[in-house]
């Protein structure tokens, strides 16, 4: 069973910076490809960034292209998220993803194991 921890989120003023980590049960790092998805009330889960297993490629949303990076240390089972310049409509809860595939993945259908979200609030 993959275990998905986040910590990381909190309130930051616009234009800030966070970290997100995403602690995973072991070895789950370098068997799953990965992703960060978010979520505000009403709306649909919605696609931040992916990494591959190998974590040779990556994906980003336009919204978030330029400003955030994922990221994944194998050795720590910690899967990463930093986020700058962040704007207002980037608050959400954010959550780790890990899918059973080697390749990169995009479509939330096709996660497999999901955590339980981190708060993230950007004031103006």
């Amino acid at each position: 069973q993959v275990q998905l921890v986040e910590s990381g989120g909190g309130l930051v003023q616009a234009g800030g910076s966070l970290r997100l980590s995403c602690l995973a049960s072991e070895r789950t790092l370098s068997a799953y490809a990965m992703g960060w998805f978010r979520q505000t009330p009403g709306k649909e889960r919605e696609f931040v960034a992916a990494i591959s297993r190998s974590g040779g490629n990556t994906d980003y949303a336009h919204s978030v292209k330029g400003r955030f990076t994922i990221s994944k240390d194998n050795a720590k089972n910690t899967l990463y998220l930093q986020m700058n310049s962040l704007k207002p409509e980037d608050t959400a809860v954010y959550i780790c993803a890990a899918a059973g595939a080697s390749r990169l993945i995009t479509p939330r259908s096709q996660y497999d194991y999901w955590g339980q979200g981190t708060q993230v609030t950007v004031s103006s």
